[in-house]
């Protein structure tokens, strides 16, 4: 029978001790059950209760628990063992459940454990039949939060130590952070392993990585790749999913670990905003060209249609004779324009209805119905939290590669596919030597990972405490590399067949970015016999990889704000759904500047300032906060009350020492050899630029005014301001009280 006492925390001196009298207790539970199946056998349960009544009371034996439970709840002594109700007089945070206890014939209550003191109870009915067990183990009742251990020191006389605190200094009690929140979790792990990898595995994967290879040395580009992987993205991934797993909060509150830097959490929270505003116009072109793709000729093969201009020329119709003849070489090459070219440019873009920044026009009616039925689809997915989003990625995240198989084969059956993947694979060792190549791979690794936007930390807060995070983090970086690495294989067969297919070097043909998917492989693929279905194929498989990645960054929105706000939110109805609505409802109405007619320039002004400088600082100062002022001895010992190991030492120097310097090298080539803002043939005037490093400093000044906000708002002289911001909230009281600061000390410092 479960009682009160079923789960109580015991903690003996001796190890040996306990394990003895664990085995009394178990032989004397299973004798007792076995004569009780017995009596019930021969006495009805009115007869029971009628021998239990005639029997006469004895005097009340005074146990330590009923002097705990009498101190606790005021009951008298000569009432304790009465059928009655107790209350606690005390906060419900002090005690949460109402205990019954019944009347036994020698007044005294069954612990759980078969102590001298105790009688079981067994369907309302005492027996004593322990009389003669020597067992000295007394058993306390939780009643609070926080832990009452009970030690016992054997000797002639029982003597008990009470601990009132939940843990010793420095350790960690996994419990209280299920009981403090009712915060939702993943429907399973697999839900969570998914969405990560589908934040993780996006467009960048397809458009960029394959031409990044091609361009800094094919095989020799994996070398820088694979070290900027290791030892940059890596640590800081592994990192996020520990912290947002163990803090249990989105990616502003989190920073109650290190006030001074919560400025963090809201820079993070900003970029991912700030990218909303393009990234998901994306989604709505991949829509467009999904919904063309079902017309009955697919309208980027010929150069007859009312978009097309004197520069078209449909070079698959020509042979070699007819290429020389028309002057079409590599120095001419580039004033032509395919088919495929002009679509995206004058058909979908409408970018001949103007001449830059200034000129932007009105909305495309038709993108902004496709613009609107991916706003819908990014709030059905995510209006119910995670319960909703995990189920979506079961087709979004796997999807992807059945159509990326399904491509491959198709393309390995191409004139010219080997040759283009001897370009994508081709090793020139001489490429290392450039500064270039190293600072591409270590920017494409970051953002492909995503660290510093704070999905990892949004999404991994909705785990249960002691999920392996690590395995998760090293499954989803294998699962990114290959992603990368196979979807090349994909890219590079159709782009060596257009080459063989132009009869130029395939340098004319390869390209990344929008220009690669929505230019390029649709070129490819109309050449092909049943061009509509494989048009479909990778247009759908577009959508696929894209939506993973801008639920994570809505997600991360939601998140952090709902959760620094609780207060708000907390008794209002519906107010996941209704907040949902408003953030996708202001994404949406600025991501309506994108597709107007000069909408591509604006496209590109928020594609290179939203997440360039200010992401890098956002993982910056979030490797800064976590190893140095929080400290690699707190994070040592949150890692280990999750999973029960400690991290290495590769990960603590990575995450103090090499990451952070990964990330300044990264920044300070960019600021250094920064570019002209150009796309195409238009020149951004300087005011855009300006614009442009404005919407970069909006975010990244989140981090000092965010300090300042803190060390303002904190009494105390300076020192106490300077100490409280730099310490978890939990310690406040305690640095108050003894003046003691560990953070002041050269021993946290020197941490590794």
């Amino acid at each position: 029978m479960s009682h009160v006492y079923d789960n109580i925390p015991l903690k003996p001196f001796r190890r040996a001790m306990a394990e003895k009298e664990q085995k009394k207790i178990s032989t004397v539970q299973n004798n007792l059950k076995e004569e009780d199946e017995k009596r019930q056998q021969r006495k009805g349960s009115a007869d029971i209760s009628r021998s239990c009544a005639a029997k006469p009371k004895k005097p009340k034996s005074r146990s330590f628990s009923e002097m705990f439970f009498k101190s606790q709840n005021g009951v008298p002594a000569e009432d304790f063992g009465s059928n009655e109700t107790l209350r606690a007089e005390k906060s419900d945070e002090d005690l949460k459940k109402t205990t019954t206890i019944h009347s036994t014939p020698t007044s005294t209550l069954d612990d759980g454990y078969e102590s001298s003191n105790s009688t079981p109870l067994v369907s309302g009915k005492g027996r004593s039949r322990l009389n003669n067990a020597s067992s000295n183990l007394v058993i306390t009742c939780t009643l609070r939060k926080k832990d009452l251990h009970v030690q016992l020191e054997e000797d002639e006389h029982e003597s008990f130590v009470v601990s009132p605190t939940s843990s010793q200094a420095g350790e960690v009690d996994p419990d209280s952070f299920t009981a403090e929140d009712n915060r939702e979790t993943w429907g399973s792990n697999t839900d969570f392993l998914l969405s990560i990898i589908g934040f993780a595995v996006d467009l960048a994967n397809i458009w960029r990585f394959p031409y990044l290879c091609y361009k800094n040395g094919g095989g020799a580009f994996l070398i820088p790749y694979t070290l900027m992987l290791v030892f940059g993205a890596v640590p800081l991934f592994y990192m996020e999913l520990i912290l947002g797993q163990f803090n249990r909060q989105g990616p502003i509150s989190l920073w109650r670990i290190c006030p001074l830097f919560k400025g963090v959490g809201f820079c993070a929270v900003l970029v991912a905003f700030y990218v909303s505003f393009y990234y998901n116009v994306i989604l709505a072109w991949a829509l467009y060209y999904l919904g063309s793709s079902i017309s009955e000729e697919l309208p980027w093969i010929h150069c007859n249609n009312t978009w097309n201009t004197e520069q078209c020329w449909e070079i698959r119709t020509l042979n070699q004779t007819n290429r020389t003849s028309m002057g079409l070489n590599a120095s001419t090459w580039n004033t032509k324009h395919t088919p495929a070219f002009e679509f995206f440019h004058r058909a979908v873009l409408e970018m001949q209805w103007s001449d830059g920044l200034h000129e932007m026009g009105y909305p495309k009616w038709q993108l902004v119905v496709c613009l609107i039925l991916i706003y819908c689809l990014l709030y059905v997915s995510l209006f119910k939290g995670v319960k909703s989003s995990g189920k979506v990625v079961w087709v979004t995240a796997t999807m992807p590669y059945v159509v990326l198989t399904i491509l491959l084969a198709r393309g390995l059956m191409l004139p010219g596919a080997m040759g283009g993947i001897s370009y994508y694979l081709k090793p020139e060792l001489s490429k290392l030597k450039e500064t270039q190549v190293w600072v591409d791979a270590a920017v494409q690794i970051f953002y492909s990972v995503g660290a510093g936007f704070g999905v990892h930390l949004s999404y991994a807060s909705y785990n249960t405490f002691h999920n392996n995070c690590y395995r998760d983090c090293i499954i989803t970086t294998i699962v990114n590399c290959f992603t990368s690495f196979f979807s090349g294989f994909v890219i590079f067969t159709y782009l060596g067949y257009m080459s063989h297919k132009q009869g130029v070097d395939i340098k004319y043909v390869a390209t990344e970015g929008p220009g690669l998917v929505f230019q390029v492989y649709p070129e490819a693929v109309a050449t092909l016999p049943g061009s509509h279905l494989w048009s479909v194929l990778f247009f759908f498989m577009l959508i696929m990889l894209g939506v993973d990645s801008a639920m994570g960054g809505l997600e991360c929105v939601i998140t952090g704000l709902m959760d620094e706000f609780s207060v708000f939110f907390r008794d209002r109805k519906y107010a996941r759904e209704t907040f949902t609505l408003i953030v996708i409802l202001t994404s949406f109405s600025v991501a309506l500047i994108n597709v107007t007619p000069g909408g591509i320039y604006m496209f590109h002004l928020f594609d290179t300032y939203s997440a360039g400088i200010s992401l890098l600082c956002s993982a910056l100062f979030e490797a800064i906060a976590v190893s140095w002022f929080y400290g690699l001895d707190r994070l040592t010992q949150d890692v280990e009350a999750m999973l029960g190991i400690k991290p290495g030492i590769y990960w603590r120097v990575c995450w103090k020492f090499i990451s952070p310097s990964f990330i300044v090298c990264v920044v300070m080539f960019g600021l250094l050899y920064h570019q002209p803002l150009v796309y195409n043939d238009y020149l951004y005037p300087n005011w855009a630029e300006w614009v442009g490093w404005s919407l970069a400093l909006s975010s990244i000044m989140m981090i000092p005014l965010g300090a300042i906000v803190q060390l303002c708002k904190t009494a105390g002289s300076f020192r106490e301001r300077v100490a409280l911001s730099i310490s978890p909230i939990e310690e406040h009281e305690d640095i108050r009280r003894s003046k003691l600061i560990r953070r002041f000390k050269a021993k946290h410092w020197l941490f590794v």
